[in-house]
């Protein structure tokens, strides 16, 4: 297994990395919709929260040599279904004519307040 990092998970608390590959496959943890290099969630609600949580993402995949063409399967905790709407318009921004797998989990509150956490699944080669 190879551990992942970007720039700024050297500092977390948290008992995880934001990313491993084994063999050709990279698991990336839950991200949040925080902005790394300010500590805060994007103001406005859940589309710019979403379109940071897949920044997030994008970052980890980059950090691992892969693009978001290599997404196979994202997984979306929400705290509301009734967020379904908007935040599929924010990834369908975010992945264009690329459809991976996908699942929208309603869940309770998530951390630091975020509305939204998305975990993927990659190729890598």
């Amino acid at each position: 297994m190879k551990v992942i990092h970007t720039e700024y998970s050297l500092n977390n608390p948290g008992h995880y990395v934001p990313g491993v590959v084994s063999g050709n496959t990279l698991y990336v943890s839950g991200q949040l919709s925080v902005d790394p290099a300010t500590g805060k969630i994007p103001e406005g609600g859940i589309i710019p929260e979403v379109k940071q949580a897949l920044l997030n993402v994008e970052r980890v995949l980059k950090a691992a040599g892969a693009g978001k063409q290599n997404v196979v399967m994202c997984r979306i905790y929400i705290p509301d279904a009734s967020l379904w709407g908007d935040v599929n318009k924010a990834y369908a921004e975010f992945f264009g004519d690329h459809k991976p797998a996908r699942i929208v989990v309603p869940c309770r509150e998530l951390h630091y307040g975020c509305l939204v956490e998305i975990e993927a699944t990659a190729e890598v080669y």
